[in-house]
Order: C-alpha cells, then structure tokens, then sequence
C-alpha cells in the first residue's frame, strides 16, 4: 500500500507534545524499524490499546481459581426474605 492510499484511509488527526528526549528515542527506534516516526508511535499505540482492551474482557485463572469460580456459579442461591418480599409485594410508590 502506498502512503498515499494509507493517507486517504486515515480520517482524523491524534496531535500529542513531547520532550526532546522522548521525540529522539522514538525517531530512533523508529528509524530502527525501518518507518516512519508516525507509523511507529501509531502502531505502538495500537497494539499497546489492543492489550488493555483485551485484558479487561479476558482473564486466566489457576486450576484452584477456576474450581472456586465453578463452585461459586453452581451453588444453591442464598435466600434473603427481605428482599424476596421487597420485590413480590406491592411497594409505597404501587398504590
């Protein structure tokens, strides 16, 4: 793909301020991996939000935590009669 056909799929601009320091490192690697500083930090980025996007919709448990979970979502439900009453009869707000 050309970086004009790249561009034209592009729809909006992501503006950030660095520091000296951090703009020479990022050209630096950048430049080590052979593109653009754009590319790098847009690519870096990405991946990087991926990841903490999917971390927060998996997780691993051990083999002893995932029998505690199952165990957990087998068990008989705990009976409150206070709330089974709240929810049955008729409220202040029903009559």
């Amino acid at each position: 793909m050309t970086g004009t056909a790249n561009r034209k799929r592009r729809e909006t601009n992501l503006n950030i301020r660095v520091t000296p320091q951090q703009k020479q490192v990022i050209a630096q690697a950048a430049q080590l991996k052979q593109t653009t500083v754009s590319n790098f930090v847009l690519q870096q980025a990405f991946e990087a939000a991926q990841d903490i996007v999917l971390e927060q919709r998996h997780f691993t448990l051990s083999a002893n935590q995932w029998k505690t979970f199952c165990d957990a979502l087998e068990a008989v439900p705990c009976e409150y009669p206070k709330l089974r009453k709240l929810l049955i009869e008729p409220g202040v707000f029903d009559k």
